[in-house]
C-alpha cells in the first residue's frame, strides 16, 4: 500500500525506527527504576513495624507511636504510588513502540524562520535530552491542527491566545509492530482510507479509542471547555460515545493538576455496557473514570427498604403485557410521573408538609413504645416554620436523642439487665475492673466496688442495646416516608390536570408500596420527596457528568440528577430516534428550563453514521423521520434480508444462518423483543450451537454468538444481527425500538419474520433490502 513516493516511505520509515530506538531506550531505563522502587515496597512492607516506634505507656508515647505509623505509611504510599505511576509510563511506551503514532501535520506558524514538523500519537515522547517532542499527545493543543483542517491556513488555540500559521502538509499512517502498513497524504479531516482501515474490521467485545479517527465535529465535541451543559445528537452509530471517551481523556489531560479521574462520573444505560466501554480510556495511558447506572444509584437509596423495580423489568412489561387489564393505566402513570409536572406537584406537596401532613414512627424497645409517633409528630410542628423541613427534622433528633438518654438511665435498673449481665462474657467484666482503676486514681473516697461495679455492667448492657435504636434516630428512620409519599395520591393533592385513569393510577401506586415494592417510574420521584423531607444528598467532588443514553431519562430525572451535582458540568449524549422508554420525553424538552436558566448550552448534531455499511444505513434510515439526513459513510457490504419463514421452521432456519455467518464474523448478535423471547430463543438452540445468554445482570459480553433482548442491545455494535421475528414489531411506538435493533449491525444485517412484513417497513423501498421466502 504504497500510495507515496518509495523516497518518502522509506524516510519516515527510518524515523520510525529511529523513535522505536528512543522508546527502547526509555523502557530499559524505566524498568530498572521500577525493579528498584518494587523491591522498595515489599521492603516497607515486610520491615514495617521494625521500623515503627511503638509505645503505649504514656499519653506523649501514644502520641508519638501514632506519628511514626502515620510517616511509614505515608512513605509506603508513596512508593506504591511511584511504583503505580512507572507501569503505567511503562504500558504506554509498549504501546508507542507498537504504533508510535497515527498523524504528521507539518506547520509554519507566523512569524516564524522554518517549518515544525508535528507527529501525533496517543502521548507525548521526548528525545534523549527532554529538549524536543518525538511525539506530541494527541490532545496537546496543536494537535487540534489535525482533526480541524486542511492543508492551507490553519490556527489552534492555546492557554496563552491564538496561534496562527499554514499547514503545509497533512499526512496518516497506519503503523503495526513498528512498521508503516499505510501513509496517505490528505486534504480532507481524516482520510477515507484510515477509517476504511478501522471501519472495516471485525466488531470487538469492547469499544476502541478513535483517536486516529477523530473526525472534526467529534474534535469539537471532545476539546469543549466552556459549556456547562453539552448536548450531542447523534444518530446511530455516528462516534458519539467514542468522542465522549475521548472527551474524557481530554479533560484529565488539560486539567491534569486539579481534575482526577474520580471527579468524572459516568451514567451508562447498563452494566454490560460499563464493561463495553472500560478499556478506552487505560488504552491511552488514563485511569479509568466512575461508572454507574442510574438505576445503581436508586438500589443505593432504596433497595435495603424496598425491591427496586428497574427500567428493564419495566419495559419487559410493556412489551409483553399489553393485554393486560392494568396496562393502560401502567402507562399513563409511567408518562405522568416522569413528567417536570408531577415534580411540581411534589414541591407543593412538600409545602404543605411544612405546616401539617407529616407521618412518623413510633420509638419502641423491647415491645414498649418509649416515644410515640404523636408525641414526635406534636414536637415537629412546634418547631420555626421559617425553618426548613430538613433543619427542623435535625433539631427534631437531636430532642429524640435527648429523650432517649432519659430512657437508657431509666431502663438500667429494669430486672431485664440483671439477667443480662450473668450471660456477658468475661472480657466485658475486665474492661469495667479497668474502668473502676481508672476512677479510683482520681477519686479520694472510696466507694463499694461491687455497687459500681453493677452500675458500669448496667450502664454498658442498655447502653449496647440501644445502639441500633440511636442509629436510626441519626438516619432519621422515625420519619414514615413510605406513607407520606402514598399521601400524595389522597385525594385532596389531585394535580389540576388529571390524567386519564387516574384513580386507578392512585390504588395501583398504593397496592406496590404496601407490598414493599417500588415500580420504577416511583423510585425517582420518591428519592427526591425525601431529599426534601430530610435534606439533600448533593456531591461537590463531582465536577463533569457525562449521561450516555440520555434519551431514556425522564424530564423528572434530569432535574433530580441537576439537583444532586449542583456544581458539574454535564455532557448529554443521546439519539431521539432511539428513545425507546415510555417516559422518556427526548433531551429538547427535558432541557428547555435549564437552557434559559443557564446559557452556557451548546448543542451539536452529528449526522454522519461510521458503524453500518451503506447498505445498512440505507434500508434503517427509512424508519425514521427525517432519515434522509442521515449521511452513511462510504463503506459498502451486503443488502439487509427480510426471511419469510413459517413459525415451525424459524428456530431451524436462524441456525442456519447462524451457522453460515460463524464463517465470517466474529460477533453475531440474535436480538428477540424480550428478555422472556430470548431466554426461549437460546433454550431451544444452545444444544446446536455455543451461545452467550445476555440478560440484565450481565457485565460483559464476548465474541461468539449473543442472544440479547432488544432493549440491552443499545450503545454496541456486532459484525452481523439477526433480527428474531420481525413481524412483531407492529405498533409506531414500536418504531424507535425496530429502528434501534437493526442499527446494531456493522456488517449484515439479516431479519426473520414468521407472520409477513411488518407494518413499519411497508414504507421502505423494496430497493434497499432483499426477501427470501
Amino acid at each position: 500500500m504504497k500510495d507515496l513516493q518509495d523516497n518518502d516511505w522509506e524516510l519516515e520509515q527510518e524515523r520510525v525506527n529511529s523513535v522505536v530506538h528512543e522508546v527502547d531506550k526509555k523502557i530499559a531505563k524505566l524498568q530498572k527504576n521500577t525493579g528498584r522502587v518494587s523491591s522498595d515496597v515489599l521492603e516497607i512492607r515486610k520491615t514495617f513495624w521494625e521500623d515503627v516506634t511503638v509505645n503505649l505507656d504514656e499519653p506523649d508515647d501514644v502520641i508519638e507511636t501514632a506519628a511514626s505509623i502515620k510517616q511509614q505509611a505515608e512513605l509506603l504510599s508513596e512508593r506504591e504510588r511511584t511504583h503505580s505511576q512507572l507501569d503505567r509510563t511503562l504500558k504506554t511506551l509498549d504501546k508507542l513502540k507498537f504504533s508510535p503514532y497515527f498523524g504528521r501535520i507539518d506547520f509554519w506558524e507566523d512569524g516564524e524562520k522554518s517549518t515544525d514538523q508535528v507527529y501525533l500519537g496517543i502521548a507525548s515522547l521526548m528525545d534523549e535530552q527532554d529538549e524536543n517532542f518525538l511525539i506530541y499527545d494527541w490532545r496537546a493543543p496543536i494537535s487540534s491542527l489535525y482533526y480541524d483542517y486542511s492543508p492551507g491556513p490553519a490556527h489552534y488555540q492555546t492557554p496563552e491566545g491564538t496561534i496562527y500559521g499554514e499547514m503545509e502538509l497533512k499526512r496518516q499512517f497506519i503503523i503495526r509492530f513498528s512498521e508503516i502498513k499505510g501513509m496517505f497524504d490528505t486534504g480532507v479531516t481524516i482520510g477515507d482510507e484510515m477509517l476504511q482501515e478501522v471501519l472495516g474490521n471485525n466488531a470487538s467485545t469492547q469499544m476502541k479509542s478513535i483517536v486516529a479517527t477523530i473526525q472534526r465535529e467529534q474534535n469539537a465535541i471532545i476539546r469543549n471547555e466552556r459549556s456547562k451543559l453539552l448536548i450531542v445528537q447523534g444518530v446511530a452509530g455516528s462516534g458519539k460515545t467514542s468522542a465522549a471517551m475521548q472527551r474524557v481523556a481530554y479533560l484529565l489531560y488539560r486539567y491534569r493538576g486539579t481534575l482526577k479521574s474520580e471527579n468524572i462520573l459516568l451514567f451508562s444505560p447498563n452494566p454490560l455496557f460499563n464493561s463495553y466501554v472500560a478499556t478506552v480510556l487505560p488504552e491511552l495511558g488514563e485511569e479509568n473514570m466512575q461508572q454507574s447506572t442510574f438505576q445503581e444509584y436508586l438500589n443505593q437509596r432504596l433497595g435495603r427498604e424496598f425491591d427496586v423495580e428497574d427500567p428493564f423489568n419495566q419495559i419487559e412489561y410493556l412489551l409483553s403485557a399489553k393485554d393486560n387489564e392494568h396496562y393502560q393505566s401502567r402507562l399513563n402513570g409511567i408518562r405522568f410521573k416522569a413528567s417536570l409536572e408531577f415534580k411540581r406537584l411534589i414541591d407543593e406537596y412538600a409545602t404543605r408538609l411544612s405546616n401539617q401532613g407529616l407521618i412518623f414512627k413510633d420509638i419502641s424497645f423491647r415491645g414498649n413504645v418509649l416515644i410515640s409517633k404523636k408525641e414526635i409528630h406534636d414536637y415537629f410542628y412546634t418547631l420555626n416554620t421559617n425553618f426548613s423541613i430538613p433543619n427542623r427534622m435535625q433539631l427534631l433528633m437531636g430532642w429524640l436523642k435527648k429523650e432517649l438518654k432519659k430512657w437508657v438511665k431509666r431502663e438500667q435498673s429494669r430486672s431485664w439487665v440483671e439477667e443480662e449481665i450473668q450471660y456477658l462474657e468475661k472480657e466485658d467484666y475486665l474492661e469495667v475492673y479497668k474502668k473502676l482503676q481508672e476512677k479510683k486514681r482520681f477519686m479520694e473516697n472510696s466507694f463499694d466496688d461491687f455497687e459500681q461495679e453493677q452500675k458500669l455492667l448496667a450502664e454498658m448492657v442498655v447502653k449496647e442495646k440501644f445502639k441500633p435504636i440511636f442509629a436510626a434516630v441519626k438516619n432519621l428512620k422515625f420519619i414514615n416516608l413510605p406513607l407520606i409519599y402514598l399521601g400524595l395520591f389522597n385525594k385532596e393533592n389531585n394535580p389540576e390536570e388529571l390524567p386519564l385513569m387516574w384513580d386507578t393510577i392512585c390504588s395501583q401506586t398504593k397496592a406496590q408500596l404496601s407490598s414493599m415494592v417500588i415500580p420504577y417510574e416511583d423510585a425517582t420521584p420518591y428519592v427526591y420527596l425525601q431529599d426534601l423531607i430530610e435534606g439533600r444528598k448533593s456531591n461537590s467532588s463531582i465536577r463533569h457528568i457525562f449521561i450516555d443514553e440520555a434519551q431514556d431519562y425522564t424530564p423528572f430525572q434530569f432535574a433530580f440528577i441537576k439537583m444532586l451535582f449542583p456544581y458539574s458540568k454535564v455532557t448529554l449524549l443521546g439519539d431521539f430516534n432511539q428513545a425507546i422508554f415510555s417516559g422518556a420525553t427526548g433531551m429538547q424538552s427535558v432541557f428547555a428550563d435549564f437552557q434559559s436558566e443557564e446559557g452556557e448550552v451548546e448543542t451539536f448534531v452529528l449526522t454522519k453514521t461510521y458503524r453500518s455499511t451503506k447498505e445498512i444505513v440505507e434500508f434503517t434510515r427509512e424508519f425514521i423521520e427525517n432519515g434522509d439526513k442521515i449521511e452513511p459513510f462510504n463503506r459498502s457490504g451486503i443488502k439487509p434480508s427480510l426471511n419469510v419463514v413459517e413459525s415451525n421452521l424459524l428456530n431451524k432456519q436462524v441456525l442456519e444462518k447462524i451457522k453460515e455467518l460463524q464463517t465470517r464474523h466474529r460477533t453475531i448478535a440474535v436480538i428477540c423483543r424480550t428478555g422472556e423471547e430470548s431466554k426461549r430463543v437460546n433454550d431451544a438452540l444452545k444444544e446446536d450451537v455455543p451461545l452467550h445468554f445476555i440478560e440484565k445482570g450481565t457485565t460483559s459480553y464476548e465474541s461468539g454468538v449473543s442472544v440479547i433482548p432488544s432493549y440491552l442491545s443499545k450503545g454496541i455494535e456486532f459484525d452481523a444481527v439477526i433480527l428474531y421475528d420481525s413481524s412483531q414489531y407492529q405498533k409506531e411506538n414500536d418504531r424507535k425500538l425496530f429502528y434501534t435493533v437493526c442499527t446494531r449491525a456493522m456488517h449484515e444485517l439479516h431479519l426473520f419474520a414468521t407472520d409477513g412484513i411488518s407494518p413499519l417497513m411497508v414504507d421502505v423501498p423494496k430497493n434497499t433490502y432483499v426477501i427470501n421466502g
